[in-house]
Parts: C-alpha cells; structure tokens; sequence
C-alpha cells in the first residue's frame, strides 16, 4: 500500500466514523444512501491496496502455506518439522528406526559427513613490500573476486602489485597484476 492508497482509504474510513456516530433512529434514507455510497468507496479503495491473497495459516514465518488443520497454527510445514522434533526426541534417530543410530564402533577416519567438503574459493592478495597479504573477503566468484582487484587498483593508494590466488583443495596463483619489489624497512639497508 503506497502512501496516497494509505491517505484515501483513512480519509473514507475517518468519514465512516463520522457517519456512525451521527446515526440514529430518525435517520433519514437520503442520508443512509450517502453511506451507503461511502461505505462501497471505503470498500474499492481497500480492495484496490490490498494486493496479496489473505493468509491461509497463522504461521508468521509461512502465511500462504499449504494447511494443516490438526496443527495449532494450522501450518503443515511447522508441524512437520516439529513432528520430526518429536520423533527425535522419542526414538533417538530421524528416520524412527532403533537401528538408524551412530554406528556401534566409530572409524579410526571418520565417516564422509564429518569430513569438511572441499571449497573453492578465490582469494585477493596484495604486496606489502616483503609479503602477500589478503586484501579482501574470499569470493566465491572468479569474476567477483577479478573486479573487486580492478577497483583496488584504480584507489588512491593502491599497493605495489596483487594476485588471485585459487584455493580448491590445494593454492594456486591464477593471475598476478604488477612486479612484487622487496622493500627493506631499515633506511640505507640497516647500515
């Protein structure tokens, strides 16, 4: 609802107000049809601000979600979940087999699960004068990671040179903008 749409339906519901308090038993027709005729005016701006279907369930987090009418907030996807909750808690395991638990005797290597997956990543660096170090948030996208070393080389005070670096399972320079120079910090080169 923009902000005319939220001025015109007040206005019509302000004059409603209105109407109803000076009703009474004596009211003449003339004036009923007056209400008559703002009350249907009240009704199409409503209708003209209102752009989503009504809420089929009292779920905040899945009002137009499909119904469960045995669920307290009449959401199937919540009650799943806290079905599943319950099943948990009951059986010890998700699937609500006694036998789907841990294994009885853990690998000496961990099972595929608890190893981490493999990540790819891409990381600018930046050459500080003796080393490279990460100047930005790891992306996930080469053409990301690319653009945002473009824009550190047009700053004002851009470093020597920068690479991206590729880490998969292992590190790998992919590409390297400018010459890295190894500056000594002492001046006259600690003489």
């Amino acid at each position: 609802m923009n902000h005319a749409q939220l001025t015109a339906l007040g206005r019509a519901l302000r004059l409603l107000g209105e109407h109803g308090e000076a009703l009474s038993a004596d009211t003449p027709d003339a004036r009923l049809h007056e209400v008559k005729g703002d009350l249907r005016r009240a009704l199409d701006l409503l209708e003209e601000s209102v752009t989503t279907a009504a809420a089929a369930t009292r779920c905040p987090e899945h009002p137009n979600g499909p119904v469960d009418t045995a669920a307290p907030d009449l959401c199937l996807l919540c009650e799943t979940r806290r079905r599943a909750a319950r099943r948990l808690e009951v059986d010890g395991s998700s699937s609500g087999r006694p036998g789907a638990g841990p294994a009885a005797v853990p690998s000496r290597y961990g099972v595929r699960e608890d190893r981490p997956q493999p990540q790819q990543r891409w990381l600018p660096e930046l050459w500080n004068g003796r080393e490279w170090q990460l100047c930005g948030t790891p992306r996930r996208d080469r053409r990301e990671a690319e653009l945002f070393i473009a824009a550190q080389r047009r700053a004002p005070r851009a470093a020597i040179a920068y690479r991206l670096v590729h880490e998969f399972t292992d590190y790998e320079v992919v590409r390297v903008w400018g010459n890295p120079v190894r500056v000594d910090i002492e001046p006259l080169g600690n003489m």
